[in-house]
């Protein structure tokens, strides 16, 4: 891999950001409108009912780790369709320029739009809802790394499904991350799933991440089994992602889809 082609690829993905007015407001917009309605449900609740407090910070808490997840799977998803909304994807692809550069570049790119929208959040939160996302301190990072790999894996998934059926797979780049929300225990636990949706859920990486958010808020510890499950179902999805879209952008290229994308 040359580094010097994903640095060229990564200023390239910055110089449209920075001239797309409203893209640089769906990184920040979108998250804030999140955090802000599902903070105020939270303390609606409280008020109304019996809901106990920390409900609050699981709700703040899981709208702030969704948002590294969403955000990292989108921005793969969308830094492809760039190029080919402005068919510009056959000339990267004419260009001395690897496969695992142009992804590279773009797991780069999610990864510094998770950090922004993190400290974003971050930073509301302490300041409308007292919550401190930070003194959380190494637990949170290992549950932020594991959601953002979910998100990659699920991103080179979408690319690889563009590829093979077309502009009609676009809509998955938005669709996918909700198609899995209702079995990644994001705002519950997944014991209130119905007994056979459970296996499902812990077939993903993200309810682990997530039971082991709620514990580490509720009793200040997380046990390891939650990272270690998440992390290895990572590794074989992203690895089984990579498979597919290795095989799709083989199969498009050999049959010369990707020109295509030029017309």
């Amino acid at each position: 891999m040359n580094l010097r082609i994903v640095r060229a690829l990564i200023v390239k993905y910055a110089f449209i950001f920075s001239r797309n007015t409203f893209r640089a407001l769906d990184v920040t917009f979108w998250p804030v409108m999140d955090l802000l309605v599902w903070g105020f449900v939270t303390v609606y609740m409280l008020k109304v009912s019996h809901a106990v407090p920390s409900m609050v910070t699981f709700l703040i808490a899981a709208t702030i780790l969704w948002n590294v997840l969403y955000r990292a799977q989108q921005v793969v998803s969308v830094c492809f369709l760039d190029d080919v909304w402005s068919r510009n994807l056959l000339n990267i692809f004419a260009a001395p320029i690897r496969t695992t550069e142009y992804i590279g570049a773009a797991y780069i790119v999610g990864l510094l739009q998770a950090v922004v929208v993190v400290i974003t959040l971050s930073v509301l939160a302490l300041a409308l809802y007292s919550f401190n996302l930070f003194g959380l301190g190494l637990s949170f990072a290992l549950l932020f790394a594991n959601l953002l790999v979910m998100g990659w894996a699920m991103g080179l998934l979408v690319i690889g499904f563009i590829l093979r059926f077309g502009p009609p797979a676009e809509a998955l780049a938005w669709a996918v991350p909700f198609l899995l929300q209702p079995v990644s225990a994001v705002f519950y636990p997944v014991s209130v799933l119905p007994p056979w949706l459970q296996p499902v859920a812990h077939m993903v990486p993200a309810s682990h991440v997530f039971e082991g958010m709620r514990q580490l808020l509720s009793q200040g510890r997380l046990d390891p089994a939650h990272i270690w499950c998440a992390a290895a179902l990572n590794v074989l999805y992203l690895a089984l992602s990579a498979w597919v879209f290795h095989y799709f952008f083989e199969a498009a290229r050999q049959r010369g889809y990707l020109a295509k994308y030029a017309a």
